[in-house]
């Protein structure tokens, strides 16, 4: 009788350990899904960004179609509330000054994304 409970008791105590185990591991499975994203989000971000800086902010003429096609669609792709207001207020800009004031706030916005969830 002592050996059938003693198999028992560890059966019992091997259940646990799975359990225990499984859970450490749907936590850790869910936690590294999320820095995945985190990741996807920062990259495109940070390609919006680059292609901003080198697209509009460097250029020495007028911004052309396809830049500002491909800058908004990467703008709406974000999926970022905050970043897309600030885009739609720098492209309703009126005067050069309200542009520029409007720039520094895409561009504070943006960076404050990165990294930032």
């Amino acid at each position: 009788m002592s050996n059938r409970k003693l198999t028992v008791i560890v059966l019992i105590v091997l259940l646990m350990g799975n359990i225990f185990f499984a859970n450490k591991y749907f936590a850790v499975k869910k936690e590294s899904a999320s820095v995945l994203q985190t990741h996807d989000v920062d990259e495109k971000t940070l390609e919006f960004a680059k292609l901003f800086i080198s697209g509009v902010l460097k250029a020495d003429k007028e911004v052309d179609f396809e830049t500002r096609l491909k800058l908004e669609n990467m703008v709406r792709n974000l999926g970022d509330k905050e970043i897309l207001a600030q885009w739609q207020k720098f492209v309703e800009s009126k005067t050069e000054l309200e542009a520029q004031s409007n720039v520094k706030d895409l561009l504070e916005v943006v960076v404050s994304k990165i990294g930032v969830k």
